[in-house]
């Protein structure tokens, strides 16, 4: 079941995609800096998430992705906002975006800038993006990729940049998930279940054709797969690639 998108964008948004963040266990282990934290299908398959290296700084991976950005950057699911800092750090203009309360803080903490909203609803800045991330898996938001796909091709500014870290091998499955504490540590409730997606980076081509998306580029760091991909709509003035232009203004929350 999905609804139209917040905005007037004709995109159709997943229900209720701010589950993941409302979930208990998730504020908990980011405020702890730590898990052990788990997506669980209804199937009982578990899919552990990397808090720790969320909540640490930048590795060389991303770091290596972030020296592709382009102009102002849009970090979907931006988490504790490690991303966000980084880029901040290097001068760049830099916004995240999450449903979790817990992230957003602890990307303030961190000297970055989030706002607390779904990435279906109205977003400062649509249509002038220089770059947009979905790291760490982002590219599950919502359980429905290709609509995923569709609004970030809106948020971009022509001929704008996708960056987008993918699963291992030719993934493409959807699954209703509860973020989980096995071991009971952080907090004894587990999360209201949500719809999400795993997704390679064969699939993510397919969705990105129809979404209007072409291929950039695609590599692998430190066990990590990353692709990007670009709005098939250039202009002359869309800043090329790893121009270091340092742009000061902010966009206000």
């Amino acid at each position: 079941m999905s609804a139209p998108a917040a905005g007037g964008t004709g995109v159709s948004a997943p229900a209720a995609p701010a589950a993941w963040a409302a979930s208990d266990p998730y504020a908990a282990a980011l405020r702890a800096g730590r898990g052990p934290l788990f997506l669980r299908r209804a199937d009982g398959w578990l899919l552990p998430l990397e808090v720790e290296r969320w909540c640490a700084a930048a590795d060389r991976a991303d770091r290596a992705a972030l020296d592709r950005c382009e102009g102002r950057v849009l970090d979907v699911g931006c988490g504790p906002g490690r991303l966000v800092a980084e880029l901040a750090g290097r001068g760049r203009t830099a916004l995240g975006v999450d449903v979790s309360e817990a992230a957003v803080a602890h990307t303030g903490r961190l000297g970055g800038r989030a706002v607390r909203r779904s990435v279906f609803e109205p977003l400062p800045g649509e249509g002038r993006w220089g770059t947009v991330l979905l790291m760490d898996g982002n590219i599950g938001i919502g359980g429905r990729p290709c609509a995923l796909l569709e609004r970030v091709a809106q948020l971009l500014a022509p001929g704008g940049l996708l960056i987008a870290e993918t699963a291992p091998g030719d993934v493409d499955e959807r699954a209703e998930v509860q973020v989980v504490d096995t071991g009971g540590a952080l907090s004894g409730t587990p999360g209201h279940p949500f719809a999400w997606a795993r997704v390679g980076t064969p699939a993510l081509l397919r969705y990105a054709a129809r979404a209007g998306l072409r291929p950039d580029a695609q590599w692998s760091a430190d066990g990590r797969r990353f692709a990007a991909l670009r709005t098939r709509t250039t202009n002359t003035t869309a800043e090329t690639a790893n121009r270091a232009a340092v742009i000061s203004s902010q966009w206000p929350r």
